[in-house]
């Protein structure tokens, strides 16, 4: 039976910190093949989660290069899973506005206005709760301690982190 566990945002933070412009050897980097952002984003979170989801196609898991859940680099695939209905083991996630942001939640941005391409961290919110005001790091465009604000996009979503799943 899985449990609820909280997530740990204070981790997920300093991750994001560690490796805002530099990238851990751990993880490839796919900057060159249509970007890093989401490999960092799930990166970060699963600093925060330290757990992986291993469910075929569906899951959310890194083992190498080559052998990773979409949801892992893919920005929308990441949205599917951290808002997914199923109880299954790993982050959740659930849509919110930006006022409901905390620190290692997620933002995802479209450039175009068609599909979501680029998937930034928050590291800090401050008051009141404005683009100004809400701090993220990024790979692909590396960032930290960057404003929301100085981006251009035409859509945008909030995810906030609401806990664990854990067996």
């Amino acid at each position: 039976m899985l449990q609820m566990y909280p997530y740990d945002r204070n981790a997920a933070v300093l991750y994001a910190h560690q490796w805002a412009y530099g990238r851990n050897p751990r993880f490839y980097d796919y900057e060159y093949l249509g970007g890093d952002c989401t490999n960092f984003a799930s990166q970060c979170i699963y600093a925060g989660s330290g757990v992986m989801n291993f469910t075929p196609t569906y899951g959310w898991y890194y083992l190498d290069a080559n052998r990773k859940a979409p949801a892992w680099t893919g920005v929308p695939y990441l949205y599917n899973f951290l808002t997914r209905d199923n109880r299954s083991i790993g982050p959740l996630a659930e849509p919110c506005q930006l006022g409901d942001l905390l620190p290692g939640d997620l933002i995802q941005l479209s450039f175009k206005g068609e599909e979501f391409q680029h998937s930034p961290i928050v590291v800090s919110v401050g008051s009141p709760a404005a683009p100004e005001n809400v701090l993220i790091a990024a790979h692909s465009y590396d960032a930290d301690n960057r404003p929301l604000s100085t981006y251009e996009y035409r859509m945008i979503r909030f995810l906030h982190i609401t806990g664990v799943l854990r067996p």
